[in-house]
C-alpha cells in the first residue's frame, strides 16, 4: 500500500511529536484502517517533509512521532498566477490543476470582462474552498509545501501584487509579436526564479487593461495560434515554464 501522505498545518522543523488535527481520523482510521504503529508521512507548507509513525488515536486527532527527514532540493522557480474569474465552477479545476502543477501562489481577480461577479460574502467562502482543493491536489501529487489561494483581488490590486522583481507576463490572444516561447528565451531570464503569469476570463482581457499592465511593467504574450478554454489554459502555461525552467526539465 502507498504510505499516506497528510499535510500538517504546524509547521514541522524541529518537531518530534505532534497531532494532526480530528479530521484526519476517518479517513486514517476507518478508510486505510491503520493502527498504532503504521507509518506516514507529513508535510507542511514550507516544504518540510518527515516519515512519521501513528503513535496513538485521541478523540482531538493522531498523534505522531516524526522520523528521517525526506529531503527535497530547493525549487528551482517560483510562479504565481493570477487568474480571472471564470463562469460557475470553472475556478475550481483551475486552482486544482495548477497546484498540481506546482503553482505557489493563486490569485483570483476580477478582469473587466469577468462575468462572474462574487459579493464579499460569498467571496471568503470561495477562497477557503480554494484553499482546500489547493490543499488537496498538493497533497496527492506530492508537491513540495502547498499553493496558496489569495483574497479576490480587482485588477489593479492584483497587478500591484507582482512588485517584486520577476518575470512579469500577460496572456492575450491579440498578441502578435511575441509568444511564451520568446519570452522564455529571452536570456535575461536565465537567472530569473520568479514567474507571475496573468490568465483572463473567458471574454479575455480589454485593450486598457494590457495597456495598464504593460506600464506595471508586464510583457503582453500569446499561445502563438493557439486560443485555450480558460479552465485550460493558466494549466499549459505553467507546464510550459515549468518544462523550460523548472521542475520539468530537472533530475529528481
Amino acid at each position: 500500500m502507498t504510505v499516506p501522505r497528510l499535510y500538517s498545518k504546524e509547521l514541522l522543523q524541529d518537531k518530534k511529536n505532534f497531532l494532526l488535527p480530528e479530521d484526519n481520523l476517518n479517513y486514517l482510521k476507518s478508510v486505510l484502517r491503520l493502527v498504532q504503529g503504521d507509518i506516514l508521512t507529513v508535510f507542511d507548507s514550507a516544504g518540510n517533509e518527515y516519515e512519521a509513525s501513528i503513535t496513538k488515536f485521541t478523540i482531538a486527532g493522531i498523534e505522531v512521532k516524526t522520523g528521517k527527514k525526506i529531503g527535497r532540493g530547493a525549487k528551482e522557480i517560483n510562479i504565481t498566477l493570477a487568474q480571472a474569474l471564470p463562469k460557475a465552477a470553472k475556478m475550481d479545476l483551475v486552482v486544482k490543476s495548477a497546484a498540481e502543477l506546482g503553482a505557489d501562489l493563486i490569485i483570483p481577480f476580477a478582469a473587466a470582462r469577468s462575468v462572474s461577479r462574487i459579493d464579499a460574502d460569498r467571496a471568503a467562502q470561495k477562497v477557503k474552498r480554494w484553499g482546500k482543493i489547493a490543499l488537496e491536489a498538493s497533497r496527492a501529487t506530492r508537491a513540495a509545501g502547498v499553493a496558496k489561494v489569495d483574497n479576490i483581488k480587482q485588477f489593479g490590486a492584483m497587478l500591484k501584487s507582482a512588485a517584486a522583481p520577476c518575470a512579469k507576463m500577460i496572456f492575450w490572444e491579440e498578441e502578435e509579436k511575441k509568444t511564451i516561447k520568446d519570452a522564455l528565451a529571452d536570456k535575461s531570464l536565465d537567472a530569473c526564479k520568479n514567474y507571475f503569469i496573468i490568465v483572463g476570463p473567458e471574454g479575455g482581457f480589454a485593450k486598457d487593461e494590457i495597456a495598464q499592465a504593460k506600464e506595471s511593467g508586464f510583457q503582453s504574450v500569446s499561445l502563438g495560434r493557439h486560443i485555450l478554454k480558460v479552465e485550460t489554459a493558466a494549466a499549459a502555461i505553467i507546464s510550459i515554464i515549468q518544462y523550460e525552467k523548472g521542475v520539468f526539465s530537472h533530475k529528481s
